[in-house]
This record gives structure tokens, C-alpha cells and sequence, in this order.
């Protein structure tokens, strides 16, 4: 939202929606969306299922009819992280939510940090859950996984030149009117990558992006969706989006 003068105006947040996808996390849900329910009452939660084989799915069909707050999402099948935000997005767009918020269902997310993130998101249009700023940390990592997500953030935040520690993070909080100005229609990455492109489009579309410490604890149950396929489409859509920029810049200056 814009003044007319260049100064964004930050208002009254409305109803949040927390968005969590699942694929095979039945030994997770059930847990994290009560926990979402102490953190933030008043928050409604949406279980995004990509067609979960191991029966996630009717757990939170059960949580969903026990509480008017939780909702369901049930998906033709594993179609990636990024498609099952832009769904979650929309769905609640449909729904009049103010504040859509994105978090992992295998707990490595905190609910009871979910506050911070609306606390601050009362003056930003985007509020990131960053585990690279000071206060951040992570729990129960092997070195190899804490290098290679420093790594990834710091590539990315270089070449894509944003201003943001944690680009592939994904705790985050957008008020609804913010999500409308990124272009959300032609984005096609999936994974981290679906994090990093939504980092700097939020950047590029000149909205206020802030960061807050969070803990970040590595899952207790269950299978992590980390792939090789995950990091090779992250690393090289980075990158074409890297050279991309930079050529566009060139041409520009040129042409002056």
C-alpha cells in the first residue's frame, strides 16, 4: 500500500491464515496445528495435502471437523512446495484473510514464534522467520546441511542483489494486499527456489521486507523433502536469474 508520496502506510492487519503443506507427515500435524491454535487463537490454519499416502490427509479431516478454524486443502498429488503455497494463497485470498502465512508441518518452525513475525509485520508488508540474522540459530543440524543453507542464501542474496540474510527461509508472514503485487501468476519454481523467488520479487515490487530471529529445529519424525533435484533447480534458476539482471542492467546503462 502506497501513500502517493513513495511512503508505504501499514494497516490494521485483518484475520491471519497460516498455510501448512503436507505430504506424509501423519506423525507431524496434529501437533503442529495445536500448537498453531495455543500460539495464535485467533488464527485459522489450512492444511494444504498433496494427496499424502500414508493417510495425512484424514487426520486433518479430523482435526478440521473438531475446529472451525482449521480448514483442509486436499490436492490431486505431489505437485511441490511451490504449488501448494500458490493453492494455500489463493484459497484464502478467495476468503478475505489479511495475513497469509507460510510454515513447514514437520515442526522445524516454531508456532510459538508465530507472534513475532505478526508483531513485526504490523510495519512491513513481509515479515521472513530468518535463522541468519542475530537471535537466529538452529538446532540439531549436521555441518554440512547448516553450509549448504549459509551457502545458498548468501549466493542467492549476492547475485539476485537482495538485502536479506535468509533468502531461502520459510517461516514468513505477507499481509494479502503485498502478496497481489508480486506477479505470484507466472512464478514456476518449486522447492527453496519457490522461497528465494518470492524474496526477491517482494524486493523488486519495492515492498518493506523485514527479518526476525527464529530457532530453527531440525524435524523429529518423518522424512525431510530435501532433494539433489531440489538443490540443482534452485542453483541454476539462481543463477538465470542472477546473469538475467545483470545483463538488463548493462543493456541499460548502455542505451542511455
Amino acid at each position: 500500500m502506497n501513500d502517493g508520496g513513495g511512503q508505504r502506510r501499514f494497516g490494521p492487519l485483518g484475520t491471519v491464515l497460516v498455510i501448512v503443506p503436507t505430504y506424509n507427515e501423519a506423525e507431524n500435524i496434529e501437533a503442529v496445528v495445536a500448537r498453531v491454535r495455543a500460539a495464535v487463537p485467533e488464527a485459522h490454519v489450512l492444511v494444504a495435502d498433496d494427496n499424502s499416502p500414508d493417510g495425512t490427509g484424514k487426520i486433518a479431516d479430523e482435526l478440521a471437523a473438531a475446529d472451525p478454524q482449521v480448514s483442509v486443502l486436499h490436492r490431486r498429488g505431489k505437485e511441490g512446495l511451490g504449488a501448494a503455497y500458490l493453492a494455500g494463497f489463493d484459497w484464502g485470498a478467495e476468503r478475505g484473510f489479511g495475513v497469509l502465512v507460510e510454515m513447514d508441518a514437520d515442526g522445524s518452525h516454531q508456532p510459538e514464534e508465530l507472534p513475532r513475525l505478526l508483531t513485526a509485520l504490523k510495519g512491513a508488508d513481509v515479515v521472513l522467520g530468518s535463522r541468519w540474522v542475530p537471535g537466529g540459530r538452529i538446532v540439531n543440524w549436521p555441518r554440512s546441511r547448516e553450509f549448504l543453507s549459509r551457502g545458498g542464501s548468501t549466493y542467492s542474496r549476492l547475485l539476485l542483489d537482495v538485502p536479506i540474510r535468509d533468502v531461502t527461509g520459510g517461516f514468513r508472514a505477507f499481509r494479502a494486499e503485498a502478496l497481489k503485487e508480486l506477479g505470484l501468476r507466472d512464478v514456476a519454481s518449486q522447492g527453496y527456489c519457490f522461497q528465494v523467488d518470492l524474496a526477491r520479487r517482494a524486493v523488486r515490487a519495492g515492498l518493506r521486507v523485514v527479518e526476525v530471529p527464529i530457532t530453527f529445529v531440525e524435524r523429529e519424525r518423518g522424512d525431510s523433502k530435501m532433494s539433489r533435484d531440489i538443490v540443482v533447480e534452485a542453483l541454476w534458476r539462481v543463477t538465470a536469474w542472477g546473469v538475467a539482471g545483470r545483463v538488463g542492467s548493462l543493456l541499460g546503462r548502455r542505451g542511455r
